[in-house]
């Protein structure tokens, strides 16, 4: 029980196939390949460098809470979160100084001295670059056994 087709009509088949085969990959890679959207770059993620003690968690929820955060682009030198539009350059000023305020979970330390941070333009990747200053913290110890840990001075130096 075969159906009888006629040679030109199967390759007419076989051509409007390929045909719509290849418009659709070339639809999607043409989509794939843009890396912008019409509103601008979307805000890719965050990564985190230098902390050792501060959880990555605590300083990116800062970062976030300065407008860095999913659904947050970059139109130029403007950051556009769903909330409010400000310069790039205050959006990383704000972020700085929120992650400065990072403090150790349990505790009101904050020995975060220096924050650097960097916003790719083409990309939409934020790299924030942390330095723990740990000298505001002295230890008293009597003995090997019995040490305390006393915090003087203030949490922010600059």
């Amino acid at each position: 029980m075969f159906i009888k087709i006629r040679r030109d009509t199967l390759i007419i088949l076989i051509l409007a196939f390929v045909l719509i085969l290849s418009g659709r990959a070339m639809s999607y890679v043409a989509f794939a390949s843009s890396n912008s959207t019409d509103e601008g770059i979307p805000i890719a993620g965050v990564m985190i460098k230098g902390n050792d003690i501060i959880p990555t968690s605590t300083i990116k929820a800062n970062v976030e809470s300065a407008g860095f955060r999913d659904g947050s682009y970059i139109n130029g030198n403007t950051l556009i979160t769903s909330q409010r539009q400000l310069l790039l350059e205050d959006a990383k000023n704000n972020a700085e100084q929120m992650v400065k305020k990072s403090t150790i979970p349990g505790t009101s330390i904050a020995p975060i001295n220096a924050v650097d941070v960097q916003v790719d333009e083409n990309t939409g990747n934020v790299v924030v670059t942390v330095v723990e200053d740990f000298s505001i913290l002295q230890t008293n110890a009597t003995n090997t056994t019995n040490s305390s840990l006393n915090y003087e001075g203030t949490s922010e130096s600059g």
